[in-house]
């Protein structure tokens, strides 16, 4: 028997890296203003680390949108594998050459683009997604913040989040 409802639990556990971080934050607060000492010094660590910590477990937050959607996303040696109810598909973390969002699908839905490949698209809601911000935010030059704003921001079109090469006029701007 629980004694937390299971929205309350699923509300604590999104934010559950942010909530890590207040906890460190506290323990190196009451290093830094107890012993002093070496603990103090230690403190001024375990600040910055919940500082680091906090800006990592909101941005995670952000990204994770829920559970329960169709089909299920796993990455494993650097391959996004995708296998939904009526399609699938494998794509290289290494060889994506766009990503994009499309909120126009219910549910909205990443589309990733890999030469040679089919276009994957794999709903934000899949079981697992969440485990695609670490695979997203090492894409070089994606702009994480402005991901999050995006997926966050209720579009009512599809959005190129990011390219390797860009298919559009170098003057125009791709945010």
């Amino acid at each position: 028997m629980s004694f937390i409802r299971p929205e309350a639990k699923l509300a604590l556990w999104r934010w559950r890296e942010a909530l890590v971080a207040g906890f460190v934050l506290i323990l190196g607060l009451s290093w830094i203003s107890g012993p002093g000492g070496l603990l103090g010094w230690l403190g001024w660590v375990l600040v910055a680390v919940a500082a680091a910590l906090a800006v990592i477990g909101v941005q995670r937050a952000r990204f994770r949108t829920g559970g329960g959607g169709p089909g299920v996303v796993t990455i494993d040696e650097g391959q996004i594998t995708y296998l939904g109810p009526l399609d699938g598909g494998i794509i290289a973390t290494r060889e994506i050459e766009r990503l994009a969002l499309d909120p126009t699908s219910t549910p909205a839905q990443w589309v990733l683009s890999q030469p040679g490949q089919p276009i994957l698209h794999i709903p934000v809601n899949a079981e697992g997604a969440e485990a695609l911000f670490d695979v997203f935010s090492n894409l070089p030059g994606l702009k994480t913040e402005q991901m999050l704003a995006e997926l966050n921001g209720g579009a009512a079109l599809p959005v190129v989040i990011w390219e390797r090469n860009p298919m559009r006029p170098t003057h125009v701007r791709l945010h």
